[in-house]
């Protein structure tokens, strides 16, 4: 089983990759395939992931460790999950100063003391000295985000990193991103199921569905001239609205998403596609530029049709 498949990404420095698609469709395995980070029994079987001249995927595991946290930090889903129980939150801030900036104890300290202030901890020399058991999810994740950036890295990648927040936490959190973003010109990869998330804070957006990208374009693009069915789908199950029109049930996408050890032959999404062509069944439509700077992975676009009769793309079997 693949759970990622013919998947190219490129963020430029300064900007923000929204990941978007539903559960299972490989968001959170792309995010950890580019710091190796998949658990087994899931390997990597080929690929690259190019970064500053480097093939990451074929770094030893020591220049590997240096790159993660100092040049891609990450911020994961569950907060709780990546904080050690036993440890003060200031000896995890601390942790990375200390390996990758070869601080010392002390000076470490003192610097994790001041990021916990600067992601909004409130007086931080104090609740350095707490435990994760002590702390809000909000505040957990304030911690997670100060961990990350604490040596400045180029690139964070942020896998739902307010799933498990409420929604007053969720758009703190986001804000506080936003501003280290600017701050610190990060780029940063957001991964998302909430589409009112990417629209507020992505500049391009990528959507996956079943281990595959199937539309990318600017945020704006996305939002206002979706190209693919299964974006459109995702678009138009959102709540908009008040009044007697919010009582209406939302539209959804019929089916599931399939079992991606038993994917059916063709585009994925055919079996859910409100149009699906003859085509569809018979080869994974390639994802190609359908209009400016707009890539969609769709046989309802000539150009598609037209690079795989041309030989430009994998044939019609």
């Amino acid at each position: 089983m693949r759970a990622l498949d013919d998947v190219h990404l490129q963020i430029a420095a300064g900007e923000t990759l929204g990941l978007v698609g539903e559960s299972g469709c490989g968001k959170t395995t792309l995010a950890h395939s580019l710091l190796r980070l998949v658990p087994p029994p899931g390997r990597i079987v080929e690929g690259e992931v190019l970064w500053k001249g480097r093939d990451l995927l074929r770094l030893p595991d020591d220049a590997m460790r240096r790159v993660r946290g100092k040049e891609i930090a990450m911020i994961f889903q569950d907060p709780s999950a990546a904080l050690n129980p036993v440890l003060t939150i200031g000896t995890h801030v601390a942790e990375p100063l200390r390996v990758h900036r070869r601080m010392s104890r002390r000076q470490a300290w003192q610097e994790a003391v001041e990021l916990l202030g600067a992601v909004g901890i409130s007086d931080p020399a104090v609740r350095a000295r707490d435990y994760p058991h002590q702390m809000s999810g909000g505040m957990k994740q304030r911690v997670s985000i100060a961990m990350a950036i604490a040596c400045s890295p180029d690139l964070l990648i942020a896998d739902e990193p307010t799933s498990a927040l409420d929604v007053t936490v969720q758009a703190q959190i986001l804000d506080l991103l936003e501003r280290l973003k600017e701050e610190l010109h990060l780029a940063i990869l957001l991964v998302s199921h909430d589409l009112g998330v990417v629209a507020q804070h992505a500049d391009r957006v990528v959507v996956m569905y079943a281990g595959r990208i199937v539309e990318e374009a600017r945020v704006g693009a996305i939002f206002h001239d979706p190209k693919h069915p299964y974006t459109r789908g995702l678009l138009s199950s959102l709540t908009r609205g008040s009044g007697a029109s919010g009582k209406k049930k939302l539209p959804a996408i019929p089916g599931t998403m399939p079992d991606l050890a038993a994917l059916p032959p063709g585009c994925a999404f055919a079996p859910r596609c409100p149009i699906e062509l003859e085509l569809c069944g018979r080869a994974v439509p390639p994802l190609l530029t359908v209009s400016a700077d707009h890539l969609a992975a769709c046989y309802a676009y000539p150009e598609v049709v037209a690079a795989i009769e041309a030989g430009e793309v994998l044939g019609i079997h």
